[in-house]
């Protein structure tokens, strides 16, 4: 029944992935940039930006399908001893939710050029992101602490392994969002960084829905 689920999960994920990929292969059009003079530097070929996001996100879905396969093999042997879902993995979800919809409305505020709006969202968004990564790790110390080390049991390992590489991956995330940021604080144009907020956002939506079958998957084992 676990097996099952774990696939219905990772089938359910690849289709989203895979319906974006066509979507936004397809509906790829040259940025047009407002002013007449200038092309901003973010401007550039957006097509390719945009098609390497979602190669990446190919690539990292795989990843993840890899591990998730790997965890619903590994689950049906008998050493393997669920963990107790510490109550502080559902306030983190909900961090995660917020992040997102945090992004959404910055990229909504970078479309219609609203600069200050551009900066509050951005700000929320990483400050709420940083909050997640701080909940992980304490749910991470809450079970080190409750007697479930990273090698006391396999499913042990797999809990700390997936959350380990998730919360890696929004870590590479913040990396562009500061170089947005820094950018648009040190006076840069709207438009200079609408691109990288629609990028950042996109790709805090995959992490979010990442996390969320990730989440489903603990929950059901």
């Amino acid at each position: 029944m676990g097996q099952s689920i774990t696939l219905l999960l990772l089938g359910g994920l690849m289709a989203v992935v895979v319906g974006w990929l066509l979507k936004q292969t397809m509906n790829v059009r040259p940025w047009v940039a407002q002013g007449t003079e200038d092309v901003h530097r973010d401007d550039v070929s957006p097509p390719a930006a945009k098609i390497g996001l979602w190669v990446f996100l190919a690539v990292v879905t795989s990843l993840f399908a890899l591990f998730v396969s790997a965890y619903a093999m590994r689950m049906e042997l008998g050493d393997w001893k669920p963990l107790p879902e510490p109550g502080l993995l559902w306030l983190n979800t909900g961090v995660l939710i917020a992040t997102s919809v945090a992004m959404q409305w910055t990229r909504a505020a970078a479309n219609r050029g609203h600069t200050d709006g551009v900066r509050i969202g951005l700000i929320a968004g990483g400050v709420l992101t940083f909050a997640f990564l701080a909940g992980q790790l304490v749910v991470w110390r809450q079970l080190n602490a409750s007697g479930y080390p990273v090698v006391a049991n396999p499913a042990n390992a797999f809990f700390y392994l997936l959350t380990a590489l998730h919360g890696l991956h929004l870590l590479g995330g913040l990396v562009v969002w500061g170089r947005a940021t820094a950018r648009l604080w040190r006076g840069i144009a709207v438009g200079e960084v609408r691109l990288s907020v629609e990028l950042c956002t996109v790709y805090w939506h995959y992490l979010l829905l990442v996390w969320l079958v990730l989440f489903a998957l603990l929950l059901s084992t």
